[in-house]
């Protein structure tokens, strides 16, 4: 059974600082390309509402370079606290994006200095600043003085095994003027494989002044808990386990606070979440919203018999009502064998994302 330690209890009662920042939790929303829309950050937060959720990462310079903001970085007015997180390589695209995030209602920047993939990586932006620490220093001093919110970074530990930098890289980040920062214990070389190496989080702790943040293989408030225990972390940040399961941050942070667990969600209330999910996808954004939405419903729908048959049929869905009848038909006949877990369906109060 997990449990909090005193010392652990007693480090996380306080707000998490960012700057002049605070945050009523210890457990952040990692952003994620393709995921982290309105419509998802609003399920995430009715279960975690004091979390600092994320913005997918936006291109500074294609920002610099367009008349409308793109969706992916509208955010809601009452969604606080919240971040933009921004990637590129130039310091003066990178401050401007940032000066056009504050407008937005950013109540932070975050910069992604760990992003592993080959697009990203071989334009100078993501991991490859780690290989660039001059150029990272640069684009920090650089954002920190463009806006008057707190700038933080979010990176990994090292280009490879045998290139882990997170150390001096860290503190170099620090000293231009980071607020926060937040240390995937993998090396871009790892991508998302393999174990996350947590230790180095802990050694990053140990040489900051600054909040670190956790992340990676952050699946359950029990791994939660044991890296906070090991790192010596601020807080932790979830990220792909959130994916089909966007109450992950509410049971690590409820558990943070109360020293309690949450009842796991039953099968019923996690295809009700991924009906609603898929109902405001559509409303939100159309036909687009349906195809964006059939990854989704694969990652809702697993663990009992018949899972994969109901995935194969809602990846080809064309319209949201077919998508709609598919969960329909599976809640049906999760409540035939469960009849009290029927008014699920009653507890959820729709989100609504049309203006």
């Amino acid at each position: 059974m997990v449990s909090l330690s005193p010392s652990l209890k007693s480090r996380l009662s306080s707000p998490l600082k960012i700057g002049s920042f605070a945050v009523n939790s210890r457990v952040l929303q990692a952003p994620l390309s393709g995921v982290t829309d309105l419509v998802f950050r609003r399920l995430v937060r009715r279960y975690s509402p004091d979390s600092m959720m994320y913005t997918e990462m936006v291109q500074a310079s294609g920002l610099c370079h367009v008349k409308h903001l793109p969706k992916i970085m509208e955010i809601d007015p009452n969604e606080r606290p919240i971040s933009i997180q921004l990637f590129d390589c130039r310091p003066d695209f990178l401050a401007e994006a940032a000066r056009m995030a504050v407008a937005e209602g950013a109540d932070t920047i975050d910069i992604n200095m760990g992003c592993p993939v080959n697009k990203i990586t071989k334009n100078g932006g993501g991991s490859s600043l780690l290989r660039d620490p001059q150029t990272a220093e640069a684009i920090v001093r650089t954002v920190v003085q463009a806006v008057n919110v707190p700038v933080t970074v979010k990176t990994r530990i090292g280009w490879t095994d045998e290139e882990i930098n997170i150390l001096e890289f860290a503190e170099r980040l620090q000293d231009a003027g980071a607020q926060m920062l937040t240390v995937h214990a993998r090396t871009r070389s790892q991508g998302y494989n393999g174990s996350a190496k947590w230790e180095w989080i802990g050694r990053v702790k140990e040489k900051l002044s600054i909040p670190v943040i956790a992340n990676g293989d952050i699946f359950s408030v029990e791994a939660a808990v044991e890296c906070l225990e090991q790192t010596g972390a601020d807080g932790v940040m979830c990220s792909r386990a959130t994916m089909g399961y966007p109450f992950l941050v509410g049971e690590i942070d409820y558990f943070l606070k109360t020293g309690t667990e949450k009842a796991v969600p039953t099968q019923i209330e996690r295809l009700q979440c991924a009906r609603e999910h898929l109902q405001a996808l559509w409303e939100y954004k159309g036909d687009r919203g349906i195809r964006q939405a059939r990854k989704h419903m694969t990652w809702y729908v697993k663990g009992f018999a018949g899972a994969a048959d109901l995935r194969g049929q809602l990846c080809l869905i064309e319209t949201v009502q077919q998508g709609l009848d598919l969960l329909d038909g599976a809640i049906a006949a999760f409540a035939e064998l469960e009849p009290d877990t029927a008014a699920v369906a009653d507890a959820f109060p729709l989100i609504s994302v049309v203006a």
